[in-house]
């Protein structure tokens, strides 16, 4: 009779904490989309940035860099794995920097090539 008594107790007490609220419940938060601005370029490697680098910062921090090649690719994410202490292993590194140089790589050099002004015939005496 007693262990009747004392499940009940316990049955009751739990459905007391359930509908009062006290025991955590889970809860959601739905992120708005990044500016559309700010949408990293497709490319191979692209899985590879969003699973190391957005889960510090927005891809607003990659898009709005300065272009640069492999080199300041390289120094950017050396900085943000020394200095910041991103968890970004040696491998994902490698083609998070090649993804940057490719994608946000210096600007192709345009081919317009200035002419300069013909120069005036000059009379010889």
């Amino acid at each position: 009779m007693k262990r009747m008594v004392l499940l009940v107790l316990l049955i009751s007490g739990a459905a007391l904490l359930v509908s009062a609220g006290a025991l955590p419940q889970v809860r959601m938060i739905e992120l708005p989309p990044d500016n559309a601005m700010s949408e990293l370029k497709p490319g191979p490697g692209l899985e590879v940035v969003r699973a190391n680098c957005v889960a510090c910062h927005s891809t607003d921090y990659i898009v709005r860099q300065p272009r640069g090649d492999a080199k300041r690719w390289g120094t950017e994410v050396k900085k943000m794995i020394s200095v910041y202490g991103a968890p970004v292993d040696e491998a994902d590194a490698k083609v998070i920097v090649s993804y940057l140089a490719t994608a946000y790589g210096p600007p192709e050099a345009k081919e317009t090539k200035e002419k300069s002004p013909a120069k005036p015939a000059t009379k010889t005496p």
